[in-house]
């Protein structure tokens, strides 16, 4: 009978700058599930304090709900693109379409409350237009917050 020899598996941590996660899947409500997964597997490995992966998950919710709801033409969802990038003292989040862009949409009577809670919560919010049509929210959160355990 052979002997095994026995591996231990351990997480293994990110360190900030090493990496970054980019999904692009259709802009469907099925997805958005699937993006806060694996938005909070990779703040686990970066070992991120809870509060922030929870801001993180609502703001990239938001987002990525507001790309779902408004980019595209009903029965006609294009692509929902994310982009998380770690740095060494904040995480930088892009949520972009290739849709209508930012702005009123035909299926909606007034503005919604994605946009401003995503400004409430992110350190920064800044608002760009897609070069060929669409828009991204670029959302930054700083890593440490006051009230975070060390």
């Amino acid at each position: 009978m052979a002997s095994h020899a026995q591996t231990q598996l351990r997480p293994v941590e990110l360190r900030p700058q090493e990496t970054d996660v980019k999904l692009t899947l259709p802009a469907r409500p099925e997805n958005v599930a699937v993006i806060r997964h694996v938005l909070g597997a990779f703040a686990e490995a970066l070992r991120l304090p809870d509060g922030l992966v929870e801001d993180l998950r609502l703001a990239v919710t938001e987002a990525c709900t507001n790309v779902v709801r408004h980019a595209y033409a009903p029965n006609a969802p294009g692509p929902v693109e994310v982009t998380i990038r770690p740095y060494d003292d904040a995480v930088s989040v892009v949520v972009a379409d290739r849709g209508r862009g930012i702005g009123t949409s035909s299926d909606t009577s007034g503005p919604g409350l994605g946009l401003p809670l995503i400004a409430a919560i992110a350190d920064e919010v800044d608002l760009q237009p897609q070069p060929g049509g669409g828009s991204r929210v670029v959302m930054t959160f700083a890593r440490h917050r006051s009230g975070d355990a060390a």
